[in-house]
């Protein structure tokens, strides 16, 4: 039994995952301790409200609000635990965009850009098909794929840089990132998708129900009753595996990480190592275009822009994602997830408490600067080469003894 499980600790895998879990562990640590400063230098703040923040870091998706006495309840909140799953979804798909070019070797910070860019097209072929004349199913399967479509070709941009130019990719993605924004920003602009229904409204864009456009619930309202999740968890769960098939278990998976492993080498290989770039961060592109359509066509999201439109922080906290996932397609779902609690607790933390939401963001920041650090902390695990090597130390002289006894024999 101890042997096996020293066979299991002493994997890479193993270890990597252990990283992982250490740098969330110290990052929700530092969240308490930050909790512990603020109370303490805050007069309002007593210690009953310490020790309620100190309970929303690590249970707050289960909160279910404050009881006549005024004290904190929890226990199975299906609107937090669906709304939960809801805002994961955009970040599991952005996640597997940072994953999968990071798996070629390939830094994709332009999935802010891509995102804008599946958001436009999705919203625009939603909302510019008349639902009278085409079925709504086939109107929002046509908008998906069209984010999708977009979000890829715009990922493909910095990928021929890349490609032929041999320009950074990171440079190239933020120059696509702003040209995205200022795109985004005309297209609806001009057009005639402003919600000007509701007055108060003139810099939204309509929801996709307006036309009759939205994610099927597939079940989920029922078992998440009040909450905003649809079936699109779940269409982001089925890409994530199929990421992890293509990347693991097929010859253009191996290509591209070949050409992300040495490029040079896989060209001397027979693999055509700009084709191989471009596609990547044509997928990567795509990945983070399908997750604006997921999100925008759930059918109870407002899109607002500006004259001077910002970049999604859904392109962006896919990075951390992907990064505390190790650029796992899989373990991206559970990253997703648990950064999309800590987007929950921040919610509560400002709604039952007198802290805000920003000591989560302190959280995040702690996680993902540890999570850059994973190779020291996997240095930093105990193994038992040391111990092993030490307890052999002693039976070594009889054993030389008895060697050269044989030989002089």
């Amino acid at each position: 039994m101890k042997e096996a499980f020293w066979t299991i600790y002493e994997k890479e895998g193993t270890k990597k995952v252990l990283a992982s879990l250490i740098s969330i562990l110290v990052g929700l640590l530092v969240g308490v301790i930050i909790v512990v400063i603020v109370g303490l230098c805050k007069d309002t703040i007593t210690g009953q409200g310490i020790w309620d923040g100190i309970r929303l870091i690590f249970a707050g998706v289960l909160c279910t609000g404050r009881d006549a006495a005024g004290s904190l309840t929890f226990g199975y909140n299906p609107q937090t635990l669906g709304n939960m799953l809801f805002r994961a979804t955009p970040l599991i798909m952005t996640g597997l965009s940072i994953a999968v070019a990071y798996k070629t070797g390939l830094f994709n910070i332009g999935a802010p850009g891509q995102y804008l860019m599946g958001t436009m097209a999705s919203l625009m072929i939603a909302l510019g098909i008349p639902s009278e004349a085409v079925p709504t199913q086939l109107i929002w399967l046509l908008a998906f794929l069209g984010g999708i479509a977009l979000g890829a070709l715009w990922g493909a941009v910095p990928g021929a840089l890349k490609a032929f130019l041999n320009i950074n990719e990171v440079l190239a993605c933020i120059m696509t990132n702003w040209l995205a924004a200022n795109i985004v920003t005309w297209a609806f602009d001009v057009s005639n998708f402003k919600n000007l229904v509701e007055n108060t409204k003139a810099g939204y864009i309509y929801k996709t129900s307006f036309n009759g456009v939205q994610t099927a619930k597939l079940g989920l309202d029922q078992i998440f009753p009040g909450s905003q999740v649809n079936g699109g968890i779940l269409v982001a769960i089925l890409f994530a595996a199929a990421m992890y098939i293509l990347m693991n278990k097929t010859t253009l998976g191996y290509q591209l990480k070949a050409c992300g492993s040495n490029r040079h080498a896989a060209r001397y290989a027979g693999i055509n190592d700009k084709g191989s770039i471009i596609l990547s961060m044509a997928i990567a592109g795509g990945l983070a275009g399908g997750g604006a359509a997921l999100y925008w066509l759930s059918g109870n999201t407002e899109f607002y822009w500006s004259t001077y439109q910002s970049l999604p922080a859904a392109g962006f906290n896919g990075i951390p994602v992907a990064l505390l996932a190790i650029s796992n397609p899989i373990g991206v779902i559970f990253t997703a997830v648990f950064m999309a609690m800590l987007d929950i607790v921040g919610q509560q933390l400002t709604g039952f408490t007198a802290y805000n939401e920003y000591i989560t963001d302190v959280i995040i920041s702690v996680i993902v600067y540890l999570s850059a650090f994973s190779l020291v902390i996997r240095m930093m695990l105990p193994g038992r080469k040391k111990a092993a090597s030490a307890g052999s130390a002693p039976d070594s002289q009889p054993r030389d003894n008895a060697q050269k006894g044989d030989e002089q024999a």
